[in-house]
């Protein structure tokens, strides 16, 4: 598969160079920056959450978690983690787990980690276990052009 078909497509209409990068197959942020060689702070991850009023995607650096509390408290709303099969329902041309962290591909609402902001480079799931797309720093910024920024993560 290498690279989701609306991934691709987003990519393409925000007129984004990237390169794929290949890995041995991997499971988690972690060990996708382990095999790929890069350091995982350098990930960028989707971490998909739900309320009342539906879903939505905050991006955070792979080596980090989402601080839950304080992204409820910053958005004055009651979320929660999405279920596997929720997620797997959102993001249907990708494989399980290997969520793009580009929200607004999807029409999902996102919000963006301040610790990404300053990256010359970013890495991020293409829409497989085996592929990374890397994108330069301004054009990550560009992809996610106007959704709202925060500190909502904290590091290991």
């Amino acid at each position: 598969m290498a690279m989701a078909e609306t991934v691709k497509m987003y990519l393409d209409s925000q007129e984004v160079e990237y390169q794929l990068v290949a890995h041995p197959r991997s499971h988690c942020s972690k060990e996708t920056a382990a095999v790929a060689h890069i350091p995982d702070d350098h990930i960028a991850k989707a971490v998909i959450l739900k309320d009342e009023r539906g879903f939505m995607m905050a991006v955070i650096p792979g080596s980090n978690w989402i601080k839950l509390r304080a992204l409820q408290q910053e958005l004055d709303r009651t979320l929660e983690l999405a279920s596997e099969t929720e997620v797997d329902n959102l993001f249907k041309d990708c494989q399980p787990g290997a969520i793009p962290p580009l929200g607004l591909a999807y029409d999902m609402e996102t919000v963006l980690d301040e610790a990404l902001i300053t990256l010359a480079k970013v890495y991020f799931e293409a829409g497989d276990h085996e592929h990374l797309a890397q994108v330069n720093g301004d054009d990550f910024r560009k992809l996610l052009s106007g959704v709202r920024h925060g500190y909502f993560s904290r590091s290991d």
